[in-house]
């Protein structure tokens, strides 16, 4: 395995590349992303302190057309004493290399791999469950989407899931049953196959427009475009394929976390109620969906926030942050 090597987000910030089985279009690898606690002070040691998440891995998942660049999300959590561990998917961000499809799958179990191989990064084992440690899946919007089925897959591995506005149903939940059987069909015959460019780059002008500067991100548009990658044929009918099994009902045995924006707006056109809304999904339906998961699910909505809840403007940002600390307080003390 290749070394820990700086990451381009600098700081206390590490990344692994993670070889993976090559594909039609070449060699493929994933890169794994770590931010380590610092060590207790003497005062803590002596006292015997110990933080809430000493004994915590998370790992995150990014959203379609995305990669991580959170350096705040990082430190929420290695500010509690977890280790904290973003991957970035194959053909996405870090992990893209010339001559590739970007993002492209026709199947999400194919990330079952990445997943894989992180985890055992991680000095877990490729099962995940390697260790004693406690594991938090933490995926936003498509990641949200992939980690739900995987953890549904592999019962026990998770100890906690929390999702940032999980993409877990279709724009128009009522038309996928009518769109899967063609989406099906172009799935199969012409997989690479582009559908038209609907993204005006709305919902990237609405994380610029309430940018915070005391509380910054640097975000490379090479790796996560102001207005969407393509979307081909195969990756569209994996994501209703996804879609269709959370509304069948997943078996998440773990408590789930779901945070979402209060509302939803519809980016046809620009306009500033764009800055306090989620333009990318039907909240209403993916708080529904949710409920899919498992047994034990918390919706927390949001007033205010964007669809990615921690690039949102500051009152929802905090809010959103506040609530997350909440419910991991609770989780870790039922332990």
């Amino acid at each position: 395995m290749a070394d820990w090597i700086p990451d381009v987000l600098g700081d206390e910030f590490e990344q692994l590349t993670l070889t993976l089985e090559p594909d039609d279009e070449g060699d493929v690898v994933a890169t794994v992303v770590r931010a380590l606690p610092s060590e207790r002070g003497w005062w803590e040691r002596w006292r015997g302190r110990t933080r809430m998440l000493e004994d915590v891995d998370v790992l995150y998942l990014h959203g379609w057309s995305d990669y991580f660049f959170q350096k705040r999300l990082a430190r929420f959590w290695t500010g509690r004493g977890a280790r904290f561990f973003a991957l970035d998917l194959r053909k996405y961000g870090r992990s893209l290399r010339d001559g590739q499809t970007p993002g492209f799958v026709t199947d999400l179990a194919t990330y079952d791999e990445d997943i894989a191989a992180a985890l055992d990064a991680m000095g877990r084992g490729a099962e995940g469950t390697g260790s004693g440690r406690r594991l938090i899946l933490l995926g936003h919007s498509t990641g949200g989407l992939t980690l739900s089925l995987w953890a549904s897959r592999h019962p026990g591995t998770a100890s906690a899931v929390i999702l940032n506005s999980p993409w877990l149903e279709f724009q128009v939940a009522s038309a996928r049953p009518l769109i899967a059987p063609v989406a099906e069909l172009q799935a199969r015959w012409a997989p690479r196959e582009v559908a038209p460019q609907v993204d005006l780059g709305f919902y990237t002008r609405a994380q610029q427009e309430v940018a915070d500067p005391d509380d910054p991100v640097e975000v490379n548009l090479a790796w996560r475009p102001a207005q969407t990658m393509a979307v081909h044929a195969g990756w569209f009918h994996a994501i209703l394929t996804g879609h269709a099994a959370v509304a069948a009902g997943l078996s998440i045995a773990a408590p789930v976390c779901v945070l979402l924006s209060a509302r939803s707006a519809t980016p046809t056109r620009w306009s500033d109620d764009l800055t306090r809304a989620d333009s990318v999904l039907v909240v209403d339906d993916i708080a529904r969906a949710a409920l899919r998961l498992g047994p034990s699910v918390t919706v927390e909505r949001i007033d205010g926030a964007l669809h990615d809840v921690f690039l949102s403007r500051h009152d929802a940002r905090e809010d959103a942050y506040a609530r997350l600390d909440r419910w991991v307080r609770g989780w870790s003390a039922r332990g």
